[in-house]
């Protein structure tokens, strides 16, 4: 991009929005510093501002003093979320709020493991269920004398089981 006032290529660019008006300025280095603009330098960051780097380095110290450690084995929890692995067993009892915070994320809001289901356990689910239902069901009606129904209730679970060879 060219210059506004010359044919030198710009090295400084400003779009100022006003009312909704969109006004661009391109300048060259010697437009820039006539228009009061600071020019920008081919410098790392952390040359012109080292106290930066310096606050960050501290900051990270700060952190890894500040992170939860095992009694035991020294493990931080830090160096545990970044391995996944947790050094000893009282490690749990060390780490077991954020522990539970890892959980309940990794697993959909639960604050238990539930793991994975096999194939077809939705079905299996469904039918240990409805005979659980069943059993409560015959216990009820034994109970209250109602024979004909816990004979109803007990045909239904027999034709439930597999076969017998």
């Amino acid at each position: 991009m060219k210059c506004d006032h010359c044919d030198k290529p710009a090295v400084v660019h400003e779009v100022i929005i006003r009312s909704g008006v969109s006004n661009e300025i391109h300048l060259c280095a010697e437009h820039a510093i006539a228009a009061g603009y600071p020019l920008p330098i081919d410098q790392p960051i952390a040359d012109i501002f080292p106290q930066l780097e310096t606050a960050s380095k501290g900051d990270i110290g700060k952190a890894k003093e500040r992170s939860p450690k095992c009694s035991a084995c020294g493990l931080t929890f830090t160096a545990f979320r970044k391995s996944g692995m947790l050094g000893c067993p009282a490690c749990y009892d060390a780490f077991m709020p954020m522990i539970e915070q890892v959980i309940e994320s990794s697993q959909g809001g639960a604050t238990h493991h539930v793991g994975r289901s096999p194939h077809g356990g939705a079905e299996t689910e469904r039918l240990q269920n409805l005979r659980a239902k069943l059993m409560r069901d015959l216990e009820i009606a034994v109970t209250a004398e109602q024979y004909e129904r816990a004979a109803k209730l007990r045909d239904e679970l027999r034709a439930m089981d597999p076969p017998t060879p």
